[in-house]
């Protein structure tokens, strides 16, 4: 039979979303099973979303304002940041993607620490790059010092995961600014900041206010953690005006619906209640690692809103377990397990169930 689809692309894992509640509810007949596998915020839309969202589907046979003007202002009067350096997309991952096709032909390498966000290699592969993974430290974080030794002059970009996806580490100011200063000019440096509301370590930085200024460095931002609007995919990156504008190139057309940018725009207007949810978040993180931690788990300490168990071999009979118990959770197998902070009963009922998996 003639292959119809690339070759290679039987090798590369799907990207594994988190399983329906509703569904393991079915399964188990239990009235509600609990899902914390998708590092979502649990309280709702912030206020004045729902109602944006419904007023931008009175003109949905309209198509959304392709250039994101309004949104893309938004974004620069909220960060301090000039509107040509900014670009949006179908979530912080979508413009991942974009700047891998804005950078990349076959055969450039993409370099990222391993384990960290799970699209990478996806994205790096479906645009015929070649992929680059430094392993994490014993610690689970990002080996700096390894990953500017595996630079090449086929790498076009290295993403940087900070706070690291799935495993909560992060990096500080002093580390991350002098793996800048060493890196080369001529590559993208994109610090991935989709978990930044959620830093309490002040001695993490704020990338764009500390690297902002640097031509190869891109940051990106997501609203579908902290800003509750992982529903409707909303990202937005900062980089250098070419950059960004070559971005906007990649972008599919219309790509960020209109009910995205009402609703980005009503949830930007609300800083304060997700500031006060965020809060909630870090409260409850605290308190899970703790836990967890009396349970025997070496638990790293965490400035996401999910924590990390380094489980190894065990991460996948673990996470069966627990859903065998009504909690989902996301293994990563052979690595561990990553939980997403949760309410309180719900983070209760999670550390009940881990207890009797483990």
């Amino acid at each position: 039979m003639t292959r119809l689809t690339r070759e290679d692309l039987e090798a590369l894992p799907n990207y594994v979303p988190g399983r329906s509640p509703a569904d393991l509810a079915r399964e188990l007949g239990i009235p509600e099973a609990i899902k914390l596998a998708s590092n979502e915020v649990p309280y709702g839309p912030l206020p004045g979303v729902v109602e944006a969202v419904t007023e931008a589907a009175t003109q949905s046979h309209r198509y959304p304002d392709m250039g994101v003007l309004e949104l893309r202002a938004k974004f620069a009067e909220v960060y301090g940041v000039d509107p040509a350096s900014v670009a949006t997309g179908c979530g912080s991952v979508a413009l991942a993607e974009h700047l891998v096709k804005a950078t990349c032909l076959p055969g450039d390498e993409v370099l990222y620490s391993w384990r960290s966000f799970e699209a990478y290699p996806i994205i790096a592969a479906t645009a015929g790059a070649t992929s680059v993974k430094v392993p994490n430290t014993p610690d689970h974080g990002h080996d700096l010092d390894a990953m500017l030794k595996a630079i090449t002059p086929k790498t076009r970009i290295v993403f940087v995961c900070n706070p690291n996806n799935p495993t909560g580490t992060f990096l500080r100011r002093a580390e991350l600014t002098a793996f800048l200063d060493a890196a080369p000019k001529d590559v993208l440096i994109v610090l991935d900041e989709a978990y930044r509301e959620f830093v309490t370590d002040p001695e993490v930085p704020d990338a764009l206010e500390a690297f902002g200024d640097r031509p190869n460095v891109v940051v990106l931002r997501t609203l579908s953690k902290a800003w509750g609007l992982a529903g409707l995919r909303i990202g937005w990156l900062h980089g250098a005006p070419e950059v960004a504008n070559a971005v906007r190139k990649c972008v599919t057309p219309f790509s960020t619906s209109a009910a995205a940018q009402a609703g980005a725009l009503a949830a930007l207007s609300a800083k304060d209640e997700m500031q006060r949810r965020v809060d909630l978040v870090v409260a409850e993180r605290g308190r899970v690692t703790e836990g967890l931690r009396a349970l025997g788990v070496d638990v790293p300490d965490s400035q996401a809103n999910f924590v990390w168990l380094p489980l190894g071999d065990k991460s996948l009979a673990f996470a069966q377990a627990c859903e065998q118990r009504g909690v989902i959770v996301r293994p990563f197998q052979g690595d561990g397990v990553r939980i997403t902070i949760g309410t309180p009963a719900e983070n209760d009922a999670m550390l009940k169930v881990a207890e009797a998996a483990l």
